[in-house]
């Protein structure tokens, strides 16, 4: 028998997951809307409504799996994409879900996106979403957020990974 002890981090709760032959260590996501800071990033400031939307979409996203794409307007979630090799995949299931209802809703997604032209970012965009929140961070940040100021969408930086492995 062995006793694993593990350190608390920083923020005070560290999440373990075995893996093939060891322990994979991640901060706790415990945190709420009421203690994340929402950063506009983009030209476009969200309407009322787009926050509120962002602030149910976001702790939507933290609970769904690998390349979580949430998809969520007026308290409700419309659509969700989760678990496929790439964002993009995981943003057309969300919109198949959300259908016409898509047009101003909030998008939510659980780690930045590292593409925007012909990706994730412009597909929502073009597809009518008024609201992207990621955590950002990507060295390609840039691109997000030309792409969302082309097309008048608000995007929000958090900079919390909802992403576990």
């Amino acid at each position: 028998m062995r006793i694993l002890e593990a350190s608390k981090n920083k923020k005070g709760k560290l999440s373990l997951r075995q893996v093939g032959g060891g322990w994979l260590a991640q901060d706790s996501d415990d945190l709420t809307p009421e203690n994340i800071e929402f950063n506009l990033v983009s030209e476009k400031t969200p309407q009322e409504n787009e926050l509120s939307d962002v602030k149910f979409a976001w702790p939507c996203a933290k609970h769904v799996k690998s390349n979580a794409i949430v998809i969520a307007k007026g308290n409700c979630m419309l659509g969700m994409g989760s678990g496929q090799p790439n964002r993009l995949e995981s943003l057309r299931i969300a919109l198949r879900k959300a259908g016409d209802e898509v047009k101003g809703a909030a998008l939510a997604s659980d780690a930045f996106f590292p593409f925007a032209w012909k990706d994730a970012v412009e597909e929502a965009c073009e597809s009518g979403i008024g609201v992207i929140v990621e955590p950002g961070g990507s060295i390609r940040d840039g691109d997000a957020i030309d792409c969302c100021n082309k097309y008048g969408v608000s995007l929000l930086f958090v900079n919390v990974r909802h992403f576990r492995h």
